[in-house]
């Protein structure tokens, strides 16, 4: 089995981090049937789901301080961060009416979770680094149909018992920690030893070309998981508008989400030749542009509106894999994988007050809180272009 999984490395890191990163929105997707037996409300939903990434944050802060990520073999790591993160997802079942019982165990889910999501980058880099941002496009992609999927479990299995489908994820998590070990490391970084702690993770962003990368991240993340958290309202307001039923709702949020899937994919394509720094400039030009135009067309027909946020998702996510790849190859070569985790923590660090300030004021302004995510793709087109960066891929050109 060991043989086969080598012969595709890509296929089985991308499943992987598709079952381990089940965990992440595994109450989102069994949300009405949780909150109406354990009687929560949509603002303990909120107060979850912000101790997954709040979890995530200190796992990949703890992951740069420790070096653990250039220290020890990444299939390890992930693997073990996949069983850690069954069990701690399996414990919630047990204390789901429970505070703050319930915000601790969604805590250390997400702090499993950092040994998961960067660790899977850092091995897809290790197996496929010539092609890093066409690999990393299906990784990312995996995790951003990890994100639609509780939409579309809102609308198919609200007769089930909740505890299923969290038990299903926590088995698909343990098993794609298998799949990983089997795996092993990549023959493609170097191994190290010693330790590597936060300042090594930090060094990188004296580098311009990674710090003109990470900035560009950050504007990316700014918006990212606030419009993810914003398109239940969004496809809400359009389906009101036509009169349809609420039962449409989760079923166009998974489409407007888990489009973003094929954004990345097809992203990752067009990297292989007109390299990952063109397509993340022109995907963050596309979110951002109708990021800002979104508000003026308020009034617009509902189903144009439908399709401007069908385009929103396909582009809002398109960048994220070429950010990484980029970052990746900007990166100091010894500490790759703390170079990461200190981005990913900054980045996702932007995540909470952007998705706080987004869904606290929506009732106030409705469609025109959008403006407060348009600084996000502006910033981060303004990063880019402070440092002229090199295109990744053969042949391409930025």
């Amino acid at each position: 089995m060991t043989n086969l999984l080598r012969r595709y490395p890509l296929p089985t890191i991308v499943l992987a981090q598709l079952f381990g990163t089940s965990l992440w929105f595994s109450v989102n997707g069994v949300w009405l049937s949780l909150a109406r037996e354990a009687g929560l409300t949509e603002g303990d939903l909120g107060r979850l789901t912000l101790a997954v990434q709040a979890g995530f944050i200190a796992g990949t802060l703890g992951i740069a301080i420790t070096g653990l990520a250039d220290r020890f073999g990444a299939s390890r790591i992930f693997a073990v961060s996949c069983t850690l993160g069954a069990l701690a997802n399996a414990g919630f079942m047990a204390v789901a009416s429970q505070p703050p019982l319930d915000f601790l165990f969604r805590f250390l889910t997400g702090l499993c979770l950092a040994g998961i999501y960067p660790l899977g980058m850092k091995l897809v880099i290790a197996w496929t680094p010539r092609y890093a941002g066409a690999a990393l496009a299906w990784l990312v992609g995996m995790l951003t149909l990890g994100t639609a999927l509780p939409h579309m479990m809102r609308g198919v299995t609200l007769g089930l018992p909740w505890e299923w489908p969290l038990g299903v994820a926590s088995c698909l998590a343990a098993t794609g920690g298998v799949l990983v070990l089997r795996l092993g490391d990549g023959p493609h970084l170097p191994k190290i030893s010693g330790r590597l702690p936060l300042r090594q993770g930090l060094a990188a962003l004296g580098r311009p070309r990674f710090l003109a990368v990470a900035g560009g991240y950050f504007g990316h993340m700014w918006e990212l998981y606030a419009f993810w958290t914003l398109v239940p309202l969004l496809t809400g307001r359009e389906l009101q508008r036509l009169g349809a039923g609420e039962a449409w709702v989760p079923w166009l949020s998974f489409a407007v989400i888990g489009v973003g899937a094929a954004g990345c994919i097809a992203g990752g394509w067009l990297s292989r030749t007109l390299g990952s720094a063109w397509v993340a400039r022109r995907a963050l030009m596309l979110s951002g542009a109708v990021c800002l135009s979104y508000p003026w067309l308020g009034g617009w027909s509902p189903l144009f509106l439908m399709a401007l946020l069908l385009v929103w998702g396909i582009a809002v996510v398109a960048d994220s894999p070429q950010f990484s790849a980029l970052a990746a190859e900007a990166a100091p070569r010894e500490s790759v994988g703390a170079s990461l985790a200190v981005m990913n923590a900054v980045g996702f660090g932007l995540t909470l007050p952007a998705i706080w300030l987004t869904s606290g004021l929506w009732e106030s302004l409705g469609v025109w809180v959008l403006v407060v995510l348009v600084p996000g793709p502006v910033l981060g087109l303004w990063s880019l272009g402070r440092v002229r960066l090199a295109p990744t891929g053969p042949g391409a050109q930025a």
